[in-house]
């Protein structure tokens, strides 16, 4: 039997990137799926990827910063499949500034912090509720690397992740005897949109840009699917003695 066989997975920011990879890596798992983005025109090409493999699955528009949307999102879910067994919170946001912490405008700092910090809060908080009704669940939030290290002219980001992994920490000790597993995934530069568009604002700077492949010990990006195998493992049997962690899937960059 496939890992997911008739499970209920809900992916964030499933459009594109590590979501996609996620949403339909489920899908082939044997999952129906919850597709949600605020990119409703891709996000229903996932939806007919998904439907391809016959497996059962909707898109649901979600603005993460907005706690009416979520709420809609987990709402829309169990109505249409009755019940939550995973969700990988991946909808998240870079920024475009590259600036000092003393520099760092104050609207930017809270578009990164609304979306990644308190929307992340937002998808925890409404999906327990829901696996604490059905008596058990599974948790994936996309952190990242600069939710473990600092990291220079890039404040609201950084800050964000590291909130994004004591959300993780704490919601796992919370729901740790309650058949509820929560942990984080903590990506480098891994090959999506998002990140691609980082390596253009580098483009004017050789320097930078070497220094941010160079960071990678295996001198190459990682793949969205790479980072939705991990996913998919932390949300399965085979990690069942695994909660609260925050891995690292950076290429060695940390070793």
């Amino acid at each position: 039997m496939k890992r997911f066989e008739n499970k209920v997975c809900l992916v964030t920011g499933a459009s594109s990137g590590i979501g996609r990879a996620t949403a339909i890596s489920f899908a082939k798992e044997g999952a129906n799926v919850v597709v949600s983005d605020v990119n409703e025109t891709a996000g229903e090409l996932v939806v007919n990827e998904i439907k391809a493999l016959g497996k059962s699955a909707f898109f649901v528009k979600c603005d993460i910063s907005k706690r009416e949307e979520v709420q809609n999102m987990i709402e829309q879910t169990i109505k249409t499949f009755g019940r939550l067994d995973c969700a990988v919170n991946s909808a998240g946001i870079a920024g475009t500034l590259s600036l000092p912490t003393h520099e760092y405008p104050e609207d930017a700092w809270l578009q990164q912090i609304n979306i990644n910090l308190t929307g992340t809060w937002y998808c925890v908080k409404y999906q327990l509720i829901e696996m604490l009704k059905q008596g058990g669940g599974n948790i994936v939030c996309v952190a990242s690397a600069a939710g473990l290290v600092g990291q220079p002219d890039n404040v609201p980001y950084c800050a964000s992740k590291h909130g994004v992994i004591g959300i993780v920490k704490s919601a796992a000790i919370e729901n740790a005897t309650k058949n509820i597993r929560i942990n984080a995934i903590c990506p480098t530069a891994i090959e999506t949109p998002m990140i691609m568009e980082g390596r253009r604002k580098l483009a004017h700077n050789p320097e930078a840009l070497e220094a941010a492949i160079n960071l990678q010990r295996m001198k190459r990006m990682g793949q969205p699917q790479e980072v939705a195998d991990v996913a998919l493992w932390m949300c399965s049997d085979q990690s069942s003695f695994i909660t609260g962690h925050a891995m690292a899937v950076d290429g060695g960059a940390f070793a």
